[in-house]
């Protein structure tokens, strides 16, 4: 479920309306680097005409430059030179003229620097973001004294002879740099520095301490108020939107910590803290922040002016909400539970109807993951959003129902039927995330009910689609879970058709949008392991699939236990085999894990034909099949299908064998892995020899020939997976038919490539005849 206070969530430094208007007890002043800016404006407007191109790139340059943190000249020249080297050498040049000169250089730029601006046909006319900063620039410059005119002029020194400077020489500057800042402002008062030392001591401490925190990170000096507002926006959307493009998680915490430092009332550095510490997984620093978030929040009086008591009350009860669905987050149910009732309290003395339908949500949710039944909550809650107008909540309603009615064997129409409705509530909202957690969750019940083309449908739909929301700062929606999802779909889908290529680049391209650390990573890990693992008990090289058992255990617990099951019986270690699967099955029973208790009574079946009870497997194949018709599983009921087949055909009926074989051939072969058309094939070409011979000769000709051609097109499957020790099942019953046909040349060449295998796999593989 997505995070419920979705004001707070998306756009933190909102929370109040704006960010306090002097956050830092300072306003803008004049710094080295705004001189550089200030050139390159210059440079743009009086230097030769540039290319199109490069001045498109300079423009979009512009903005960034002058409202985010100061950079330094090494990292300001270099963004330039990108743009454009011909305006970053005439920039650095003009710099040169400064800092080598004497402090009439810097006073002759700033009397010059109006001229190009208020020429007529200029195109930085004063009302225009350049020509307001240049304007506020001027000002501010015009207002220092003579003490603080020779203070920037040492400073800018300094700043630019830094660029030369040896590595070790760099972080000598730097503080000294950022303390003189404090002297150019043009605003400032008298501040009580004991109090801020106080402050800083109590309120920044643990986030000190914090391992996110880098010890050599040099020191730098206060933001403005625009500077501010600037980096909190920005970070907070790349979070949301496109992790990788956000600042690693020290170094935005750095950048937190600096402005914490400064003041450490700014309640919105504190939500982007928290917002950080959850991309690492820290639960002491997350609640930390969270906290200092609403504690700050309520000390400002921001809400409490503008809303008496209405504001300290809406914060303390979406805190209580908020510090709730962080504890789901890392899975501590009780203390969820418990913050979730405090808030439910207040929001009721309060009679806040929003709040309480968040917390209706957070309730059903909290019931879902303790695996208990809420789908009387559920309905509740969606009736009761839709009395109040919450679409938002409405649509996760309805799509934790149809997840819900999936598990519990709804069918595939009524499902689609729901999210349809969902999906007008989502155009005519425009609520775009929900568009995509849609689409997401219409491929994986797709994928449940075994349809494969229609799940790869809806995944390239979704990958395709364009986003509704408003793009910023060059970021697509493309790194929330719904994106994961669907690409681990693709993934296990090629994966199933053998193509192991593109499974390679869909999964590289997971892992560079998704990095480890990140908090839907352990989607594609648990994907790529899951494929390792079934090639590999696909090429019966079960050494190389065991190690991955242990992993994907890590990452979820019941597929690694079916799958350490599956090891074990292909290493003929059935008691212990049969053990696991009996608490397995017990386990997916209590928590209504359907999908895997038919897998595990199929595997528990191949372990009683490994002691030749076929007989005692059939009830339990039959209980399979019943199971997976009643959720309308149609890709489990065609693999028990098979195994009944294959348990009829030991059995000694083969006809029977091939007629409930024929059920289950289509469904397969249109929408089944390339591996069970294979072992469907395989097992069909057995039914076929076992009846061939009780006919008479012509028949029984015939019956060979379907047989061969059946094993044809098995070892063809086969072959796409390179799947070699089934291709050397097939080229041995070949090599038999053949014999008995009497053709010499095919039973040849069947014979050398099935002796070949066989001498590459130096391994006896399970009998042809006992496997399915």
């Amino acid at each position: 479920m997505a995070s419920v206070h979705e004001s707070l969530y998306f756009n933190p430094m909102m929370t109040n309306g704006v960010v306090h208007a002097n956050v830092f007890g300072i306003k803008d002043w004049v710094t080295p680097y705004k001189i550089s800016v200030l050139a390159l404006l210059y440079e743009m407007t009086t230097s030769k005409p540039i290319a199109l191109q490069e001045r498109r790139r300079l423009n979009k340059l512009i903005l960034p430059l002058q409202q985010g943190p100061d950079l330094t000249l090494d990292q300001f020249l270099k963004t330039v030179e990108e743009c454009c080297p011909q305006t970053a050498y005439a920039v650095k040049l003009r710099l040169h003229e400064m800092a080598d000169g004497e402090l009439k250089d810097m006073e002759y730029f700033f009397a010059t620097l109006p001229t190009p601006f208020s020429a007529i046909d200029s195109e930085a006319y004063k009302t225009s973001v350049v020509g307001l900063f240049m304007r506020h620039m001027l000002l501010a410059y015009n207002k220092l004294s003579f003490s603080q005119v020779y203070k920037l002029y040492k400073a800018l020194q300094q700043y630019y002879h830094s660029h030369y400077a040896r590595p070790g020489d760099v972080q000598v500057g730097l503080p000294a740099l950022a303390a003189d800042d404090s002297d150019m402002d043009l605003t400032s008062t008298e501040d009580n520095v004991g109090e801020r030392m106080e402050k800083e001591e109590l309120d920044t401490a643990l986030l000190h301490e914090s391992e996110l925190k880098n010890e050599d990170a040099p020191s730098r000096g206060p933001l403005s108020q625009k500077q501010a507002e600037y980096f909190l926006a920005r970070q907070a959307y790349l979070l949301k939107n496109d992790e990788n493009k956000a600042l690693k998680p020290s170094a935005l915490q750095d950048e937190l910590n600096n402005m914490l430092k400064f003041n450490p009332d700014f309640a919105e550095a504190h939500y982007l803290s928290y917002l950080n510490s959850m991309r690492v997984q820290d639960i002491f620093i997350s609640t930390h922040s969270l906290l200092h978030y609403f504690d700050r929040l309520i000390l400002s009086g921001s809400e409490g002016k503008s809303n008496g008591d209405e504001g300290y009350g809406r914060s303390l009860r979406y805190a209580a909400l908020n510090l709730a669905a962080l504890h789901c987050r890392f899975g501590h149910y009780q203390q969820a539970d418990l913050a979730l009732q405090e808030a439910i309290r207040i929001a009721q003395e309060s009679n806040d109807h929003v709040c309480l339908q968040h917390c209706l949500s957070w309730l059903y949710t909290l019931e879902q993951m303790k695996g208990s039944d809420s789908s009387v909550l559920t309905e509740d809650s969606v009736k009761m959003a839709a009395h109040f107008c919450l679409p938002y909540l409405v649509s996760l309603g309805i799509q934790s129902l149809v997840q819900q009615g999936a598990v519990q064997g709804k069918t595939a129409h009524e499902l689609m039927d729901a999210l349809k409705d969902t999906d007008i509530l989502h155009w005519k909202h425009s609520l775009s995330e929900l568009i995509d957690i849609s689409l997401a969750q219409t491929t994986s019940i797709w994928r449940m009910y075994g349809k494969s083309t229609m799940a790869q449908q809806q995944a390239q739909l979704l990958l395709n689609m364009n986003s509704l929301e408003q793009v910023n700062f060059g970021v697509q929606q493309n790194n929330t879970e719904a994106f994961a999802v669907a690409l681990c779909h693709l993934a296990e889908l090629h994966a199933e058709q053998g193509l192991y290529g593109a499974v390679s680049e869909v999964l590289k391209h997971l892992k560079e949008q998704f990095p480890p650390h990140t908090q839907h990573a352990k989607l594609w890990m648990l994907c790529d392991l899951k494929i390792q693992f079934d090639r590999a008990m696909n090429d019966g090289k079960y050494h190389l699939a065991e190690p991955h058992v242990i992993a994907i255990a890590a990452l979820n617990k019941t597929e690694g236990l079916y799958r350490k099951a599956q090891v074990l019986k292909a290493l003929n270690r059935t008691t212990e085999a049969y053990s696991i699967l009996q608490r397995l099955q017990l386990y997916c029973e209590k928590i209504k894990y359907t999908e895997m208790i038919i897998r595990v009574m199929l595997v528990t079946a191949e372990l009683h034909w490994e002691s030749s009870g076929f007989a005692t497997a059939l009830p339990l194949l039959l209980q399979a099949l019943a199971l997976a018709r009643q959720h309308h599983l149609q890709a489990m009921s065609s693999e028990t299908i098979l195994h009944l087949a294959f348990t009829q055909l030991m059995l000694g009926v083969p006809e029977q064998a091939l007629g409930v074989l024929h059920e289950a051939m289509e469904p397969i072969l249109a929408h089944g892995a390339v591996m069970d058309k294979g072992r469907a094939l395989l097992l069909a070409a057995r039914c076929q020899m076992a009846m061939a011979g009780t006919r008479s000769n012509g028949q029984r000709h015939a019956a060979l020939g379907l047989a061969v051609q059946s094993l044809g097109e098995a070892a063809a499957y086969f072959s796409m997976l390179d799947c070699k020790d089934r291709l050397r099942d097939v080229h041995y019953l070949q090599a038999r038919l053949h014999h008995t046909l009497g053709q010499t040349p095919q039973r040849n060449k069947c014979a050398m490539l099935f002796r070949l295998l066989d001498q590459e796999l130096q391994a006896p593989g399970a009998a042809v005849a006992m496997r399915l």
